[in-house]
């Protein structure tokens, strides 16, 4: 009986004479009968398990998988049942991903904030310093607070006491720090983000109180001017994020 060429299994099969070769050096595939000339002869058996080895790998399971099946490869009933749960939690994942990017998209949010106060974050008129701040903020308080802190955004807007703040020389002199203490803490858009962080604001914090502190403490260092923080001491704030 005259049997197919590597090359005529491969096209029968749908697949390359390179992924034939490949199943029989992993030990997926037999190797053939060979006829007299050496040429190699595939039967109906050969084509048979090259078009399921294909089917599976098409469905997911890798090529080490398939080998594990040994004979049981016609219908692997659990490695089927475990791959569909593996798909079913990507598929969840990836509706989960979906709905953040349409979030997005419709808010044209930053994508180094939580969804849930991207959008609150984004809109209100905050400095570059202030804006990064809350990214660290999201990263240290639980998302509860954090959603707390967004919602005090609303209406947030460059105050002309604001902008002397954001725009304020380190070296800037007493008095001016504390008269500029005094107009902040009067404003009532300083007021409304001051009143999230009462000290059990951390209680809740994922990594613990010690450690949100820290982060924010170094966060303000990094980001204000020494006369930037001597103004955010001064103004009435709950203790543990004076830098």
């Amino acid at each position: 009986m005259l049997g197919w060429s590597t090359r005529q299994l491969a096209e029968l099969a749908g697949t390359t004479l390179r992924t034939i070769r490949h199943y029989h050096d992993v030990g997926l595939l037999e190797e053939p009968e060979r006829r007299a000339n050496g040429y190699k002869s595939y039967g109906v058996q050969h084509l048979v398990r090259v078009l399921r080895i294909k089917r599976l790998t098409d469905l997911g399971l890798s090529l080490p998988q398939i080998a594990e099946l040994g004979d049981a490869d016609e219908h692997p009933e659990q490695a089927l049942r475990l791959l569909d749960a593996e798909l079913a939690g990507t598929i969840e994942r990836l509706q989960r991903v979906r709905a953040e990017l349409q979030l997005i998209l419709r808010q044209a949010s930053p994508t180094d904030l939580p969804p849930s106060v991207a959008g609150a974050i984004a809109d209100a008129d905050l400095s570059q310093a202030d804006r990064s701040f809350a990214v660290v903020l999201a990263q240290v308080l639980a998302p509860e607070a954090m959603v707390r802190y967004s919602r005090s955004l609303q209406g947030y807007a460059q105050d002309p006491v604001i902008v002397e703040f954001d725009n304020l020389p380190a070296d800037a002199d007493e008095e001016t720090r504390q008269r500029l203490a005094e107009q902040m803490g009067a404003l009532p858009v300083v007021r409304k983000v001051w009143e999230v962080f009462p000290e059990g604001v951390y209680a809740d914090a994922p990594r613990g109180k010690a450690y949100a502190i820290e982060a924010l403490g170094r966060a303000l260092v990094e980001l204000y001017n020494p006369a930037q923080i001597d103004v955010l001491v001064r103004i009435n704030r709950p203790s543990g994020v004076s830098g």
